[in-house]
């Protein structure tokens, strides 16, 4: 994780890309959405349509012992794409941090495309509080999350 310190290029301390709402921007895609913002996003293949929409096609290696999908992925895509969100409505000297996530699992899938979506449902000085769902490429609802997540103006920032 960074130390909540960034410049042009870095991430803050959800590893969001600079991308905000004073206009900065970070990494994109050709979807318009960030790349891979450190190794677990990699690794997990979480591709983001805009900061409030994350897709990750199900592989093998995100399937449990079981033969489901890991409820490890489904967290992983919905911490990032509630931290996403919220960075997309901060200004370039907030800080971002997940305080808690409540997460349903409701049911699962084996192969093919998921997709979070995110939603801010209020904010304030401190506090962003984000709903999410994941939803299978079929339409059937996965997972339901409430998220919440501190902001913060590092002191070496306040005026």
């Amino acid at each position: 994780m960074s130390d909540g310190q960034t410049g042009a290029g870095e991430t803050d301390l959800e590893g969001q890309p600079e991308q905000n709402a004073d206009g900065a921007s970070g990494d994109s895609t050709q979807h318009g959405g960030p790349r891979s913002l450190d190794g677990v996003t990699s690794f997990m293949g979480l591709r983001w349509e805009d900061a409030q929409t994350v897709r990750m096609t199900i592989r093998p290696e995100l399937i449990n012992r079981g033969g489901l999908l890991s409820g490890v992925a489904t967290y992983a895509m919905v911490d990032y794409c509630m931290g996403s969100t919220l960075w997309a409505q901060t200004t370039k000297d907030e800080r971002i941090a997940t305080i808690s996530i409540s997460i349903n699992y409701i049911q699962t899938a084996t192969e093919g495309e998921i997709v979070c979506r995110t939603m801010l449902d209020r904010r304030n000085r401190t506090v962003g509080i984000m709903k999410s769902e994941v939803r299978h490429e079929d339409e059937r609802l996965l997972v339901t999350a409430v998220g919440i997540y501190s902001i913060r103006v590092p002191r070496e920032l306040r005026a």
